[in-house]
C-alpha cells in the first residue's frame, strides 16, 4: 500500500515536469497551427487536473470523499491522457521535420504518454484488487453484549 503511494506520487512529479517541458517546447515553435493547439491543450490539461489530483492527495480530500471510487477516475483519466498524448505527439512528429521544437515536443510527448500509460496500469491493478486510493480502509463492528449473571435483568 505504502509503495503504491509512493509510486503515485513520484509519477505525479514525472507528469507535471512532462507536461511542462513539451508546452515549452511547442510555445516557442515558429509554425503555429492546430497540432500546436492540440499539443498545447493536452500538455496543460495534464498539468492542471494532476496539480489538482496532488492537493487532493496532499488535503486528504480523496480520504474524505470515500464512496467516490477514485483509483478508477485516476485510472480513465491517466488511460485517457495516454492516448491524448498519442496522438498529439504523432502530430508534432509529423510536423517535427519542418520545426526542431515541435520534434522535441514529440519526443517528451512519447515519454509522457509512456508515463501515463504505465500509471494507468497500475491504476487499473490496484482498482481490481480492491485497494483504496488514501487511507485505511475503516470497518464499524457491532458489539453485542449480554447481560451479566451479576446484573439484575430488568
Amino acid at each position: 500500500m505504502l509503495v503504491t503511494i509512493l509510486v503515485g506520487l513520484i509519477s505525479l512529479q514525472f507528469y507535471k515536469v512532462l507536461d511542462l517541458v513539451g508546452f515549452i517546447c511547442v510555445a516557442v515553435a515558429v509554425r503555429p497551427g492546430s497540432t500546436v493547439n492540440w499539443f498545447s491543450f493536452v500538455a496543460m490539461g495534464g498539468f492542471w487536473i494532476t496539480l489538482v489530483l496532488l492537493l487532493f492527495f496532499l488535503y486528504h480530500v480523496i480520504e474524505k470523499f470515500y464512496s467516490v471510487p477514485w483509483l478508477l477516475v485516476e485510472w480513465i483519466y491517466c488511460a485517457l491522457w495516454a492516448f491524448f498524448y498519442f496522438s498529439a505527439a504523432t502530430a508534432a512528429a509529423v510536423q517535427g521535420k519542418y520545426d526542431s521544437a515541435l520534434a522535441a515536443a514529440a519526443f517528451f510527448g512519447y515519454a509522457a504518454m509512456l508515463v501515463y500509460g504505465f500509471d494507468a496500469v497500475l491504476k487499473c491493478i490496484a482498482w481490481r484488487a480492491g485497494e483504496l486510493a488514501q487511507g485505511e480502509r475503516i470497518t464499524k463492528t457491532a458489539s453485542t453484549s449480554s447481560p451479566s449473571p451479576r446484573s439484575p435483568a430488568y
